[in-house]
């Protein structure tokens, strides 16, 4: 019944307009008349009346044919009135056809009109018609203004736009159409100076974006939404980081890919803790990706970062995926995501197992005979690996030793792990552990020529779990404090994604042995990010939310490195300038393969002792606290 209501409604709508047409038409015609004869009406609207019903009956089929009943004259625009103007025209100049066809066959005994009246009434009736559309549109705009007036404005968020280009005029024209419920945009700023002190669809431009704080102040500025998808990433993080300092919530507009369907308000959403970093996130090659597609690819640990690989492998249509965890809960949430988008493209399969079991290992991989590995299972958490080491020893050493061997035996083409910056100069167990693994990756390559092993190294990953900024959100969403282990402590960071495509893109580099390094650029200071989290979250740091340093956690280093010394004099660019590559270090097979034994009876008082054996570098940090 609503639908039958709606068709109703929309066609006495119609019915309404044409009806308005036909007569501002025909008062076109006469007030054309009236302006040019005046003298001489009652030779005139004799010949008018004559023509009357075909020419509008031809006006209007014409304005059918150009879409004006078609239209939602609440939101009419420019390109609505040029159809307007362009129909208007066809139609004077159809209606000069229709006057010398007449003529021709005597069927206007009364006379002919020439053909500067049907230029002057033409013009007269793209102004009426058109001008009743813009009259409907602007008093539709005026009622809910006045409306707006009666609730009172101060209830609507006050939005200053970064941005007077195309994604500005769609922001701002659905904001309208949104009746201003998200809010009303009262001040625009761009860096252009030609638009500087003019007016963008009746909001002022006041200035560039060095000037967003005190523009914000004046407009008493609520929300500030970034229409500057353009805008390289490296300038709209330098201007995010200027308009911080209002204090106001910040948004920004979805990309020209996210803009397909929908409303694009919907669509904007908050800055993330990502959009201001101070680097360009990396863009990887994604042509080097091809050797994936029609390969068989199996992935051990799809927590955050080995379910941001999954996702990333999906998109060059492998022949099928393989899932392995020792935890159902992540596999089958990621499962079911990919089923949702690619449907039955590939068969995507879920083995639960831990890379503990070498049994279990060769079971799933004799089911399956991959092509290609990541590796991405291992226990990552440094105060508690410090807390039991032994299991670190168990699941990152042994873990990643059994799935190499595995994956050898199988005759698996490509191996590739994934390493941390705590590997390199360790100061905790799991950085020690992480560092074994990459040996353990160079001693299977140099032992196994049918298998190309790689380790890829890489920071801190923001919103990974474990990681500081899910830490950061939830004590802020508690009311604080936020804490922090030193004012100084600094941590090299990068997106889920951007680790992602790295370990994938290293597969494809790798010629055997390699330990991938992303150019991280400069380190970023954990105080800023808890500082620059609480602003996000639209409070004052150490005002709404306070910051407490704790101290330094057990295994913690206020800093970390991405490459050893050692690896320095042979590190080199890839095809990506932004990853390097360092050649495998000479170590003793057989010292490694010795220590390795022992550690299989490591026990808790040792443990430490035996792996600063196989990794001499790997020294707790003297200012860390000792393990409980």
């Amino acid at each position: 019944m609503k639908k039958i209501a709606a068709n109703l409604g929309m066609i006495a709508r119609q019915g309404v307009l044409i009806l308005a047409d036909i007569l501002l038409i025909n008062l076109s015609f006469f007030l054309t008349i009236l302006l040019a004869q005046k003298d001489n009406l009652q030779a005139f609207v004799p010949m008018l009346i004559g023509r009357a019903i075909p020419v509008t009956a031809l006006f209007i089929l014409i304005y059918t044919a150009f879409g004006l009943y078609s239209s939602i004259w609440k939101y009419a625009g420019m390109q609505d009135l040029m159809r307007c103007c362009a129909a208007g025209v066809v139609g004077g100049l159809l209606g000069v056809s229709v006057d010398k066809i007449g003529e021709h066959f005597s069927l206007f005994h009364m006379g002919n009109f020439d053909a500067s009246f049907y230029v002057s009434s033409t013009l007269m009736i793209i102004a009426l018609c058109g001008g009743f559309r813009m009259l409907y549109r602007a008093s539709r705009y005026f009622y809910h203004t006045s409306i707006a007036v009666r609730r009172g404005r101060r209830q609507q968020k006050r939005i200053m736009l970064v941005g007077a280009g195309d994604m500005g005029m769609i922001i701002v024209r659905e904001l309208e159409a949104n009746e201003y419920r998200l809010g009303r945009p009262v001040v625009i700023v761009d860096d252009n100076p030609a638009k500087q002190g003019k007016r963008f669809f009746g909001i002022p431009v006041r200035g560039g974006t060095d000037r967003i704080p005190e523009i914000a102040q004046r407009y008493e500025v609520d929300e500030i939404i970034f229409c500057i998808p353009s805008v390289s990433v490296q300038r709209q993080t330098e201007i995010m980081n200027i308009a911080m300092q209002t204090g106001c919530v910040l948004k920004k507009c979805p990309t020209l890919v996210e803009m397909n369907d929908g409303s694009n308000v919907q669509k904007i959403q908050n800055v993330e803790i990502t959009d201001l970093l101070p680097r360009p996130e990396v863009d990887l090659n994604i042509e080097q990706c091809k050797y994936l597609t029609g390969k068989t690819v199996l992935v051990t640990g799809v927590g955050s970062i080995g379910s941001e690989i999954c996702r990333q492998v999906a998109k060059h249509k492998p022949l099928r995926m393989v899932l392995v965890d020792n935890y159902e809960n992540n596999a089958f949430s990621l499962y079911h995501e990919l089923k949702r988008i690619y449907k039955d493209q590939f068969p995507i399969h879920i083995r639960i197992g831990s890379v503990q079991d070498i049994g279990r290992l060769r079971e799933i991989f004799e089911e399956f005979h991959p092509d290609i590995v990541f590796h991405a299972a291992a226990h990552k958490h440094v105060p508690l690996m410090e807390n039991s080491p032994c299991e670190a020893v168990k699941n990152n050493i042994f873990g990643t030793f059994n799935t190499a061997k595995v994956a050898v035996e199988n005759k698996v083409k490509k191996f590739v792990i994934l390493s941390t910056d705590k590997a390199v100069n360790p100061a905790n167990v799991m950085g020690a552990t992480k560092r074994v693994t990459e040996m353990i990756v160079q001693y299977f390559d140099r032992h196994s020529p049918q298998t190309q092993f790689a380790a890829v190294r890489f920071g801190n990953v923001l919103g990974s779990n474990g990681s500081v900024i899910p830490i950061f959100k939830k004590q802020i969403e508690c009311g604080g404090p936020v804490t922090v282990t030193d004012p100084e402590i600094t941590r090299y960071f990068m997106t889920i994604p951007e680790a992602a495509q790295l370990v994938i893109q290293a597969g494809s580099l790798s010629k055997g042995g390699e330990v991938f390094v992303l150019d991280m650029g400069e380190p970023v200071r954990i105080l800023d990010l808890a500082e620059n989290i609480i602003k996000l979250s639209g409070y004052v740091p150490y005002k709404d939310i306070d910051i407490v340093f704790t101290g330094l956690r057990p295994g913690e280093k206020l800093y970390e490195e991405l490459t050893l010394d050692e690896e320095m004099a042979g590190r080199k660019k890839t095809a990506n300038n932004k990853i390097f590559v360092t050649p495998p270090l000479d170590f003793s097979d057989q010292k490694l393969e010795q220590s390795l034994k022992a550690l299989r009876h490591a026990k808790p008082d040792n443990v430490r002792e035996l792996l600063q054996k196989v990794v001499p570098n790997y020294h707790e940090n003297p200012d860390a606290p000792s393990v409980e």
